[in-house]
C-alpha cells in the first residue's frame, strides 16, 4: 500500500483573515491518517494570500475527501480545491 500526496488550494473568506492563524487551524483540522508535509502561502491579489497545504495519505483511504472536508469545515476557509495529486 502506497501513499498519495495532495496539494490543495485553500481560499480564506476574506483578505483581513488572520493568514498564520488559519494556517495553524487548518494544521490542526487535517484527520487521523493523513499527515501534513507543509503549507506554502501565495499571494493572490488585493492582499488574499492563497494556502497551499501538502497531504499526505495512504493509499485507498479514500481519497482526499475526508481531508477536504476538515480543512473546509474551518473558521475562515472560504474554499477548498484539490491542485494536485500523486503517488510517491
Amino acid at each position: 500500500m502506497g501513499t498519495v500526496a495532495a496539494k490543495i488550494k485553500v481560499m480564506p473568506e476574506t483578505a483581513e483573515i488572520d493568514i498564520e492563524a488559519l494556517e495553524k487551524n487548518i494544521e490542526n483540522a487535517i484527520p487521523e491518517g493523513a499527515k501534513l508535509k507543509g503549507i506554502e502561502q501565495q499571494p493572490i491579489a488585493f492582499g488574499l494570500i492563497a494556502l497551499y497545504p501538502t497531504v499526505l495519505i495512504p493509499d485507498g483511504a479514500g481519497g482526499t475527501d475526508s481531508v477536504e472536508l476538515a480543512i473546509s469545515q474551518v473558521e475562515g476557509v472560504g474554499s477548498v480545491t484539490v491542485e494536485a495529486v500523486g503517488r510517491i
